[in-house]
């Protein structure tokens, strides 16, 4: 069975935000760090893992992404700053 994970990058404290969904979180922040993604991510410098939640299908993170899309701002910087207040980069603790 695999897990999948719902995540949100920033480029800086309250800035650009992205959204997105994985099966790997490592390997998948990692590519954005690296701009192995092309895109957003890399435009805007889009970098630092701020949150991320694990979802028990590729279905419920394919849903809770759609959800958090469409979220205000305000909501997203809301669950940001309850899980995360220092806003400090999470792949140092999810990369070992």
């Amino acid at each position: 069975m695999k897990t999948y994970y719902v995540y949100i990058l920033a480029s800086r404290r309250n800035g650009t935000l992205y959204t997105g969904i994985t099966n790997n979180l490592v390997r998948r922040v990692w590519e954005h760090k690296n701009d192995f993604v092309k895109g957003f991510t890399e435009k805007y410098k889009v970098h630092t893992l701020v949150y991320y939640e694990q979802c028990e299908s590729v279905e419920s993170a394919i849903q809770r992404e759609k959800q958090l899309k469409v979220w205000h701002r305000s909501w997203k910087l809301r669950i940001i700053e309850e899980k995360n207040p220092e806003w400090k980069d999470l792949y140092s603790e999810i990369a070992g």
